[in-house]
């Protein structure tokens, strides 16, 4: 019986997705679609659930309004949510979803999820880092 983590590789080789670094011991890889505005997602099987992640951009100082945006984004994304890291200097696009019944589908549309994103906001993130 295939592993849930060989599963989700064939999940990711299905959907053309590269795969440019991996982990076998971690349960990790790394994958991109660039045109797609994929760029080192990371997908990290943590049983018993696996977690995508993809940084977005640096936050700056004093973002504040910017963050009250942010949150205003995450009610309309059909998956994930922009989140920032510990020390609130990365934002980053983050998503879980269970290992256990995880199909392909449900990974294609987290991804998608963030593709969408990324083409909808991707102006405002744009603009936010030039400030």
């Amino acid at each position: 019986m295939e592993s849930k983590f060989e599963q989700i590789k064939d999940y990711l080789t299905d959907m053309e997705m590269i795969i440019t670094k991996e982990d076998k011991e971690e349960e990790l890889v790394i994958v991109e679609d660039e045109e797609n505005g994929i760029k080192n997602l990371v997908i990290d099987c943590e049983e018993p659930i696996v977690v995508l992640e993809q940084v977005i951009m640096k936050a700056n100082q004093g973002s504040d309004p910017f963050f009250k945006r942010l949150l205003q984004i995450n009610r309309n994304l059909v998956h994930g949510a922009f989140v920032l890291d510990e020390e609130a200097r990365v934002i980053l696009f983050r998503d879980t979803l269970q290992l256990e019944n995880l199909d392909r589908n449900e990974l294609e549309g987290s991804i998608q999820a963030l593709s969408l994103a990324l083409t909808e906001y991707g102006s405002e993130f744009l603009k936010y880092a030039s400030e």
